[in-house]
């Protein structure tokens, strides 16, 4: 094969890792957030909410890296399994603020197990666990 198409290798696709590591990482997260009834993305939400109690939809989309299209049906749902609750900013009506709920805060001490058992299913040290945060952070936000 001619050199000017290894740039199309598999091998050489940094998105190819990336992609199947988070689809592994996701089937790992099932059975943990089943037990909880939650999405993956469900629960990236409520430790957003567990933070800072209640968010714009706006600042949940900047943090979480999701659009309000995505966003807006994920509070909804979360909303009316009673673990949030959506109402209009007072100072500004376009706003939309999401707070978690007793419910929701409750949820978090059956939820306080999932970091440490997600740890014990990758092969990194810790030390590696942080330079793969920090670099993947350094891929997200520095992205034109």
């Amino acid at each position: 094969m001619p050199k000017k198409y290894d740039c199309l290798k598999l091998s050489n696709q940094l998105c190819f890792p990336l992609y199947a590591c988070a689809r592994e990482v996701m089937k790992r997260y099932t059975p943990y957030l089943d037990e909880l009834g939650l999405t993956y993305t469900q629960y990236v939400a409520l430790v957003v909410l567990w933070e800072r109690k209640n968010v714009t939809v706006k600042d949940a989309g900047i943090l979480l890296h999701l659009d309000s299209g995505t966003l807006t049906p994920l509070f909804k749902r979360l909303e009316e399994k009673g673990l949030v609750t959506r109402s209009r900013s007072q100072a500004d009506e376009r706003s939309l603020i999401v707070s978690i709920t007793p419910a929701g805060e409750a949820l978090r001490d059956r939820a306080l197990d999932i970091p440490s058992k997600m740890s014990a299913c990758n092969a990194l040290t810790s030390e590696e666990s942080i330079q793969l945060y920090k670099l993947l952070y350094k891929l997200l936000n520095e992205m034109p």
